[in-house]
């Protein structure tokens, strides 16, 4: 009875798993501009998610075609619309390595700095989003130097090392106020030897001059005042310098409500930039017909026996060198896993 049993529920099981096994291979494989409008209308209604799942689908059913090339680039540009930055780098870094020659590279590469940018955050906080956005900015313009996406790239780039400079003061204020003279110093000092195109170089000049004069070193204040006088001769932040190498205390009030207080991230989500120019046009194929694109479709493997009309010859030889060094020919290939047709005889070569 327990036998009987045993074998009935085996044979249910056998049964279901055939029934799924033939469903699944009766699924319809849609056509790759299918999927791709699919998913692009999925990103019009702003259904990012399912877009994405729309674009990964077109890359796995139709690998290493134009397809696939342009389903990557618009995936990784609808997770950076879904605001999904690091998905949005990561796609594009194996888009970048998989495709440097593409017609899209120039894009690639703008939109891996703009994941980067739209991740800076106010000067309290870490800068190193900061940082990335800076070299990704600057590869940008170092690569493609003539591109549209060169100059926006640097009207970027400007305003996140403005954004360095900004925390460096801030830094430095902060080491000031705490009569740390010579670590505010040394920041201040980084604002002029890196920064030294950025809105912040006043301030960090008067900083240097407030410091060295509590320091008593007065000849050093007087070298960075010259330095502000000459290049800012209009600046109050001059003015407060010169007060204080002759020995007066400037306005203390006034002086600190022209410090740049940079307590939010300044240019985020207010610059305009050049994401949405990404084509969305449907790739050309070269075959000139998109119903031709053959699916990847991977079939069971099944252990079945291989008749004689399935054993396919081959014009050209194998040799092929057993331990004991004779060498043997053999101008028949098998396709399958097992056979009942006739072996194929080696003969010795002589």
């Amino acid at each position: 009875m327990t036998l009987t049993r045993i074998l009935s529920v085996l044979m249910i099981s056998v049964m279901l798993f055939a029934c799924s096994s033939k469903k699944k291979e009766e699924e319809k494989i849609l056509p790759a501009e299918e999927i791709y409008n699919n998913s692009m209308n999925n990103l019009e209604t702003k259904k990012y998610k399912k877009a994405v799942e729309g674009f990964e689908e077109l890359e796995r059913t139709y690998p290493y075609s134009k397809w696939a090339i342009k389903a990557k680039i618009m995936s990784a540009y609808t997770s950076y619309k879904n605001e999904e930055y690091t998905d949005a780098i990561s796609t594009l870094d194996k888009f970048i390595a998989l495709h440097p020659g593409n017609k899209d590279i120039e894009y690639a590469y703008y939109l891996k700095a703009l994941s980067y940018y739209e991740q800076i955050s106010d000067i309290g906080r870490d800068q190193s989003y900061s940082i990335y956005s800076r070299d990704a900015l600057q590869e940008v313009i170092a690569r493609f130097p003539e591109s549209e996406y060169s100059r926006d790239s640097q009207i970027k780039l400007d305003l996140v090392l403005d954004h360095l400079a900004g925390k460096e003061v801030e830094v430095g204020r902060f080491y000031l106020k705490k009569g740390k003279y010579i670590a505010a110093i040394n920041r201040f000092k980084e604002v002029i030897d890196k920064y030294q195109t950025t809105s912040h170089v006043p301030e960090a000049l008067h900083r240097l001059v407030e410091a060295n004069v509590s320091l008593g070193l007065k000849d050093e204040a007087t070298k960075y005042a010259s330095v502000l006088g000459y290049n800012y001769p209009g600046s109050k932040w001059y003015e407060y310098s010169y007060k204080l190498v002759e020995g007066k205390k400037p306005d203390v009030k006034s002086r600190e409500s022209d410090t740049k207080k940079w307590s939010v991230n300044p240019f985020k989500k207010s610059q305009k930039n050049l994401a949405d120019t990404v084509s969305k046009e449907v790739p050309e194929v070269e075959n000139g017909n998109n119903d031709k694109i053959i699916p990847l479709k991977v079939e069971p493997v099944t252990n079945r026996e291989v008749t004689e009309s399935e054993i396919i010859s081959s014009t050209e030889e194998v040799i092929i060198t057993p331990k004991d060094s004779i060498f043997k020919k053999v101008s028949k290939w098998f396709k399958g896993l097992t056979t009942s047709a006739e072996p194929v005889v080696l003969e010795e070569n002589k």
